[in-house]
């Protein structure tokens, strides 16, 4: 980056509402970094996982939703959501800038730390229980692997994974 502002690398896989844009920049308000938002455009979720996160939330209508297949378009979701979280922060007065990405999301985070030199990673995503008890979900990998500080948050609530 050419200015002495940081970056922080945002990957969600849905929507920020009004409170996630908040609280995410809350944590950096003196900092004043810019955000680069990533929004996967197919999460590639296994079928059983995406049931049995949902049933040990007790979403019955979602594990059965699950069971029946997705028949929304991803991309075009995944635009919605970027364009939704990209307004979200612009109104809580921060810098941001973001794209819909295929493949893997953290090669995309280690790509985006590479081309920006973000000094953090925000990871948004809902609970998944299988993912977050087994550390195979996005925040943990990135943790492993990226050599930044990874918050992983969960949307529309104020918990911390």
């Amino acid at each position: 980056m050419t200015d002495a502002s940081p970056t922080i690398v945002l990957l969600t896989e849905q929507a920020l509402t009004p409170g996630d844009a908040a609280r995410i920049t809350a944590f950096h308000a003196d900092d004043s970094p810019a955000y680069r938002v990533v929004v996967p455009a197919d999460t590639e979720r296994s079928l059983l996982v995406d049931v049995l996160d949902h049933l040990s939330l007790l979403e019955l209508r979602e594990a059965l939703d699950a069971v029946r297949g997705h028949d929304d378009d991803d991309r075009a979701a995944a635009g919605q959501a970027l364009a939704a979280s990209l307004a979200e922060l612009k109104a809580v007065g921060v810098e941001a800038t973001g794209e819909v990405v295929a493949g893997d999301p953290v090669d995309t985070l280690a790509a985006q730390i590479a081309a920006t030199g973000a000094t953090e990673v925000v990871v948004v995503t809902r609970p998944h229980a299988v993912e977050d008890t087994f550390h195979t979900d996005w925040a943990s990998r990135a943790r492993e692997r990226l050599g930044v500080p990874v918050l992983h948050v969960y949307a529309g609530s104020s918990w911390v994974g």
